[in-house]
């Protein structure tokens, strides 16, 4: 019977991708089942997580959800994925040094990396061969308000925003000890009062895509893979609508799709999903569309197989989903649902690629 039941939720595994999404006010993680076809939405289980739970990441051999907990105790939740149906089982936690608004490993898993905005740090927690992430073993001091911080696809390099400090650090990453130390030069600068925010690398491409909160707009940056540092290539375009009257700008996310012809990116205050194109030579974008979407939305993801995207609402508590047009690029709405209080992070894995 066991038997029986193991193999009908592998052959559905098989058909379906599993959505995690990150409730803050709910402390709970919503897991639901995506049908690869259909597009169909059903609802798997709900992880408590004891806590304001907002950025979420993915270890990359899928076995492992880390979940960073915002409010006292401040911390690292490692959260074993079963293979089968994606429920979460909690293996570990560990003390972070700040309240992290960004987390995400390295190319080997070996090493999860974390920003704080309020505590202008990044840090380094090694991970043991049982997947759990330890005590950070290195923090380092950045610019204001440190964003988000991601290693390069080689695994030599890392850079992290600072939207006070208006830079992106760069930084020599070492994948034996997991160690950060400056680059030469230690950053690039953006423009007054972008607010550097979130940044996406293209798949295979030597391009950056800067996402920039104060005055949306998004950066397409050239980077040299050689010495790991990133330079203007003078392409910006902006998230916001014509005439936009709506207050201070407020973008939140971006994200790139595995073939590396589309870029996404959504902005609270218009509460909208804007799309374009992504030149292969230049790595210039092209405005394609701009829809409205869940009211602020400050966390969405695009499927492994790049055919569908999940986007969540701070204030509407909700989940909208929808189809992405592989010729195109266009979103069509295909379904919504209630999902969480204060929804704000989303990952889409592939567990049959395990």
């Amino acid at each position: 019977m066991n038997a029986a039941r193991d193999a009908a939720a592998a052959a559905r595994g098989g058909r379906e991708f599993t959505v995690y999404v990150a409730n803050a006010d709910s402390a709970d993680i919503a897991i639901l089942a995506l049908d690869r076809a259909s597009g169909a939405l059903r609802d798997v289980d709900r992880f408590a997580t004891g806590g304001k739970v907002m950025p979420l990441a993915v270890r990359p051999d899928r076995s492992v959800l880390y979940a960073s907990i915002r409010d006292e105790p401040l911390r690292v939740l490692s959260l074993a994925i079963d293979a089968a149906s994606g429920r979460l089982a909690q293996i570990g936690s560990a003390p972070l040094p700040a309240s992290m608004c960004w987390i995400s490993t390295d190319a080997s898993g070996r090493f999860l990396l974390s920003a704080s905005y309020g505590g202008s740090v990044v840090a380094v927690s090694p991970i043991g061969d049982d997947g759990v992430a330890r005590d950070a073993q290195q923090v380092v001091a950045t610019d204001e308000k440190a964003h988000s911080i991601q290693v390069t696809h080689d695994n030599r390099f890392a850079f992290a925003t600072c939207l006070g400090g208006g830079v992106v650090r760069q930084f020599r990453f070492d994948a034996a000890s997991g160690r950060l130390d400056d680059n030469d030069p230690p950053a690039w600068r953006a423009r007054p009062g972008a607010g550097p925010r979130h940044f996406a690398f293209h798949p295979h491409a030597p391009f950056v895509y800067l996402l920039n909160e104060l005055d949306a707009t998004i950066d397409v940056l050239a980077l040299d893979r050689a010495r790991g540092t990133l330079a203007s290539t003078g392409c910006v375009v902006s998230l916001l609508p014509p005439r936009f009257a709506g207050g201070a700008p407020w973008a939140a996310d971006l994200h790139c799709t595995a073939d590396g012809r589309f870029l996404y990116a959504s902005e609270r205050r218009s509460s909208t999903l804007s799309s374009f194109a992504i030149d292969p030579q230049s790595g210039a974008l092209a405005p394609l569309e701009r829809i409205a979407t869940e009211a602020e939305p400050r966390g969405f993801a695009l499927a492994p197989d790049g055919r569908f995207l999940v986007a969540v609402g701070q204030a509407s508590h909700r989940l909208s989903l929808y189809a992405i047009d592989g010729a195109s690029g266009a979103l069509a709405k295909l379904a919504e649902r209630a999902v969480g209080r204060n929804p704000n992070w989303v990952e889409i894995v592939d567990l049959s690629a395990r």
